[in-house]
């Protein structure tokens, strides 16, 4: 008998679970049906635990996403990670972190929640410090201390569920409208939700982690760790809705939408290119969010995971065939070395872009329709418009630098190999990137959505992605990327393209003052006063001491019985007052 690998087994339980809970949740979708399943774990007395999982059309839906897309990654990576000795170890890592993603999604209950969310943060601490050397160190450093930052707020958030009868929150969710707690819980959730998706202010931590293996950026970026914030967020929807909570998040997750746009036209590293556009699309996802359409916001998340894994995928590709470099100056006509690979590429990134009849498509520009006809006011509006024409710029720019042209690494060899191992996982999520904004669209509004806008309207996104991509081009052009990079820009392309000093301020921003007050402390008490009227002071003067009296004992014997008299005498004048 053939020898199965952990890739092979791993690969077929998590497509044949795929399926399975995509069939379930058409079934659930189609007969509007929820079930809740609880299972008792404890009972003690008068009290028991019990477990509580929440099944409807879209919870089914995403896992059915969720499994389908790591199951690729983990097929995809048995060629990607084949040098690897410990192979099963990354496997095994992979598959706990999709098991916590599954935990979050069916969980109506705070506390299973805080355990999936826990795990996710957890392993994808792991799984970024996978390659062991102080860059991937410090990513990791950064993304597990930005997401505990999330996880506080969520375990203060289940103390203050505690003034309800349950952690159930669902339950919960219509009588906290008009509740102070509603408030609290809200905003403790809100922050949660912000950390774990990358919104201002703590985005930083979303292209650091891009030191993880690229089949991890895949899963992770797509479909599990960034787009928790979003889900948890779609199931507390009401909360966002009915208070000024949602207009803070607007505004928050347009800012990250824009200023994610336009770090990635200024960045020279394939990966971090496309975590911005991640980055980018989950402040799309949120800002629709708070506006109140959750099924948009759904929608958008589903498409989403099929592209950007794709984009992913193919990057990985990229940078293995390119002996491991990154840098997108280096490349150049991959178009002709790696053909297959370019065709995923390029429809990946016109998905993304919201090219007619793809993923993208059905989603963004409903989304962008939909803000037309709403009462949203001018800033938001130009932020929706501006983050899409940026979108559109980054992908032709990236296009142009890594598909066009001739090869710019002379020294580097290109392996030329497009491995069908790689090209099979690639394939699969290619034809859902074609063909799954439609069906979702089918599926998800059954009924269409009617939407009146003049054709100047109608017509504004096309224009808005038609501008956006001839600039991607020429500030692909020799000329004006070096006036972009020359000293007479030097400040501004600093400042726009390391996303608006954040990681300064997250990283040397956070410990400057702390370890300044620190070091003040520490001379000045620790090594100060305290010092001196201290132990070591103490031990100074009373050594001092007995080496004087010591040098008397040794060196004169008159002085010796002088001061002996002089002490008897001391002692009988006191005995006598």
């Amino acid at each position: 008998m053939k020898y199965l690998s952990i890739c092979s087994i791993s690969f077929v339980n998590l497509i044949s679970m795929s399926l399975s809970c995509f069939l379930l949740s058409l079934y659930f979708l189609l007969n509007d049906m929820i079930y809740f399943i609880e299972w008792e774990l404890v009972s003690l007395n008068s009290m028991s635990i019990v477990m509580t999982f929440l099944f409807d059309w879209m919870s089914l839906l995403f896992m059915s996403f969720v499994l389908m897309i790591s199951s690729l990654v983990i097929f995809y990576s048995k060629e990607y990670m084949m040098n690897d000795n410990h192979i099963n170890r990354f496997i095994m890592l992979v598959l706990m972190f999709v098991l916590s993603m599954m935990l979050l999604i069916i969980s109506p209950n705070l506390i299973s929640i805080l355990l999936g969310w826990d795990g996710l943060g957890l392993v994808s601490y792991c799984l970024v410090i996978y390659f062991q050397n102080i860059k991937s160190y410090n990513a990791g450093m950064l993304t597990a201390l930005s997401n505990r930052i999330g996880d506080v707020a969520l375990l203060l958030s289940i103390a203050w569920m505690l003034n309800y009868g349950s952690w159930n929150y669902i339950f919960y969710l219509e009588i906290m409208q008009n509740e102070f707690e509603m408030l609290m819980i809200g905003s403790l959730v809100m922050l949660a939700a912000m950390t774990k998706s990358a919104q201002i202010p703590f985005s930083s931590w979303l292209p650091a982690a891009m030191a993880a293996p690229t089949p991890v950026s895949a899963l992770v970026h797509s479909s599990t760790l960034v787009t928790a914030g979003v889900y948890l967020l779609i199931r507390f929807n009401i909360i966002l809705s009915t208070s000024w909570l949602g207009q803070l998040m607007l505004l928050l997750s347009g800012l990250t939408m824009f200023m994610a746009g336009l770090g990635a036209n200024f960045e020279f590293d394939l990966k971090k290119i496309i975590a911005l556009s991640t980055l980018s699309q989950l402040g799309l996802m949120m800002s629709i969010l708070s506006m109140g359409f959750l099924k948009l916001a759904m929608f958008h998340l589903l498409t989403h995971a099929l592209f950007k894994a794709l984009l992913f995928m193919c990057a990985g590709a990229i940078i293995h065939n390119m002996n491991n470099s990154q840098d997108i100056r280096l490349m150049g006509g991959l178009s002709i070395h790696m053909p297959l690979t370019s065709a995923c590429f390029n429809v990946s990134n016109l998905a993304l872009c919201g090219m007619p009849f793809l993923a993208g498509f059905y989603s963004k520009d409903m989304i962008l329709e939909i803000v037309s006809i709403s009462n949203v006011n001018m800033f938001s509006f130009f932020l929706y418009y501006f983050s899409t024409g940026l979108t559109v710029s980054y992908s032709f720019r990236l296009v142009y630098y890594s598909m066009t042209g001739d090869l710019n690494c002379g020294s580097l060899n290109m392996l030329n190999d497009e491995s069908w191992i790689m090209l099979r996982g690639m394939m699969g999520l290619l034809i859902m990137s074609i063909i799954g904004g439609s069906m979702l669209n089918w599926l998800i509004f059954p009924f269409p959505y009617m939407i009146c806008l003049p054709i100047y309207m109608k017509l504004l996104t096309l224009f808005v992605c038609i501008v956006g991509g001839l600039f991607g081009y020429l500030i692909s052009l020799s000329n004006l990327f070096f006036l972009n990079k020359s000293l007479f820009m030097y400040n501004l392309s600093t400042f726009l393209g390391s996303m608006w000093f954040m990681p300064y301020i997250s990283t040397y921003g956070m410990i400057f003052y702390p370890l300044n007050y620190g070091q003040l402390v520490v001379k000045s008490f620790d090594q100060g006063w305290s010092e001196y009227f201290g132990g070591q002071h103490l031990y100074q003067k009373l050594s001092m001491y007995s080496k004087t009296l010591f040098l008397m004992h040794n060196n004169s014997l008159k002085i010796y019985l002088l001061l002996f008299v002089f002490w008897i005498l001391i002692l009988l004048i006191l005995l006598f007052l």
